[in-house]
């Protein structure tokens, strides 16, 4: 393993490094044998020069190795983001997740705890009900038995609770913002996963790769959001069968119509938990619809649906059956269990 000062040093020249350099250097920020001089250097080295693609797949490569496992009996999806914290809108992933759960397709959503903070997913489930600080063993069982579960960042090692105050400190993204949400304890091959700007579109569809996914879709919002968006057209870089394909896609593409950008806008927790009852309930409107579109891609990335279209009536026989509301309850049983 390379001096972690070695790596500094070379950073600090805007130098590239290779996989291996990037996964040491995190091996040694995420063990805790790094200080916070550098880890707050090394990061803001990395993020002023722009982090490759070999470095985040190093860098992912070292959190996954670290991170505790959720062992599978099933073959999940995940439906997560990587944000950047600066847009604040309803979390559109967490109704997804429900929704594709309903279809019949397991979901281990991942959240990144910066997500967290953004909008309040573990509180949002907390109001509902669920447990959310729960064991890997607890988890692999509620996406068993209830088709679904979450598991939230920076739990699983003390460590990441030092690295996320740093972060905190320092106010700015950086690549842990994007290796969190490659890194799913539950070792997911298909996912979507939105990301904060559209320059990563692509690049992380490579990480994602390089790390051995099967299906996903990165996608990015034209409205800024790193989910597909309602407001117009979204960036798709899709991995399928080993290769990278990019393209576009619009509500329309998939029978929605389109909302403003401030349709869904930020709620506080007990609001959010409620908007997000209605929607499995069956309510209407903007927040319904765009948890249809995010979650029709997943279908389609879970090979359930052959295009969007398909994925949204899916969606909406989940709902208005009321599969995705069970999922919820079932979920709300077995993480108490």
């Amino acid at each position: 393993m390379e001096p972690l000062k070695s790596i500094i040093a070379k950073v600090a020249t805007g130098a590239i490094l290779t996989r291996e350099e990037a996964a040491s250097a995190f091996d040694s920020m995420m063990s805790g044998d790094a200080t916070p001089s550098q880890i707050g250097g090394l990061l803001i080295g990395m993020r002023v020069r722009g982090e490759t693609v070999e470095e985040v797949t190093g860098a992912a490569s070292a959190m996954r190795n670290l991170m505790p496992k959720v062992e599978m009996q099933c073959d999940p999806i995940d439906i997560t983001g990587a944000s950047d914290g600066a847009m604040r809108p309803l979390n559109v992933s967490t109704c997804a997740s429900f929704i594709v759960a309903g279809a019949g397709v397991p979901v281990a959503k991942y959240v990144n705890r910066a997500a967290t903070l953004r909008s309040s997913t573990a509180d949002v489930l907390a109001s509902l009900g669920v447990k959310v600080d729960l064991k890997p063993d607890a988890i692999a069982r509620c996406v068993h038995e209830a088709g679904i579960g979450f598991m939230f960042a920076s739990a699983g090692y003390p460590a990441m609770q030092r690295i996320s105050q740093i972060r905190s400190v320092l106010g700015t993204h950086t690549m842990f913002n994007l290796i969190e949400a490659l890194s799913n304890p539950a070792g997911v091959k298909r996912q979507i996963l939105g990301v904060f700007a559209r320059k990563w579109v692509q690049p992380l569809a490579y990480v994602l790769k390089n790390l051995g996914a099967d299906s996903v879709w990165v996608v990015h919002g034209s409205d800024g959001l790193d989910e597909i968006s309602l407001a117009g057209t979204s960036f798709v870089a899709a991995v399928e069968a080993g290769t990278v394909r990019t393209f576009e896609v619009t509500p329309e593409e998939a029978g929605l119509s389109r909302y403003r950008a401030d349709a869904l806008e930020s709620c506080d927790c007990e609001s959010h938990a409620i908007a997000l009852e209605k929607v499995l309930d069956g309510l209407p409107g903007p927040f319904r619809d765009a948890a249809l579109l995010n979650a029709a891609a997943a279908l389609v990335v879970a090979g359930r649906a052959s295009n969007l279209q398909q994925g949204v009536a899916l969606g909406q026989e989940s709902l208005d059956h009321g599969a995705a509301a069970a999922r919820l309850t079932r979920l709300i049983a077995v993480s108490n269990a």
